[in-house]
């Protein structure tokens, strides 16, 4: 089963975490944010996922930087560790914590190709499209910024 890879816009309430980019998605409308949501609620109801947050480092750095490299970080990251159809060590590629995308990929169970199938319903073993992609940097970018937003 294939997931329909739709990327959320985040809210316009947290919109101030990063002030120098407006949020953005690809094929959602503005406000759309009801499949996040419902990801968000499953992925809480594992012990495992929802135990992650960023740490004083990670925080500093991602507000630091801002929304715009952390996307571009988001994206690299994506593009060599999880796009390929056999990532090199699937499954341990993803590092626990060091950089706020790490966080979120575990958080969010874009971490690996096994993660990308359970939770998301990507099949293993080909190359993420172009959306599917989009798709995992949006999640990410929604889960750095609802993290942010609740360590206020």
């Amino acid at each position: 089963m294939t997931h329909p890879h739709r990327a959320p816009v985040l809210p316009g309430e947290q919109a101030d975490l990063f002030p120098q980019e407006p949020a953005r998605g690809s094929d959602l409308q503005e406000g759309d944010t009801g499949a996040l949501d419902a990801l968000f609620g499953r992925l809480s109801r594992s012990a495992f996922r929802a135990r992650f947050t960023l740490d004083a480092k990670e925080r500093a750095y991602a507000l630091t930087k801002g929304r715009d490299a952390l996307r571009r970080h988001a994206g690299d990251f994506i593009a060599k560790r999880l796009a390929p159809a056999q990532p090199a060590n699937d499954g341990k590629q993803t590092p626990m914590r060091g950089h706020p995308v790490f966080v979120a990929q575990h958080a969010t169970a874009t971490c690996c190709r096994g993660c990308l199938a359970k939770w998301h319903g990507m099949e293993p073993g080909r190359s993420l499209s172009e959306a599917e992609q989009l798709y995992v940097v949006e999640v990410v970018m929604a889960w750095i910024t609802r993290d942010l937003e609740t360590q206020r």
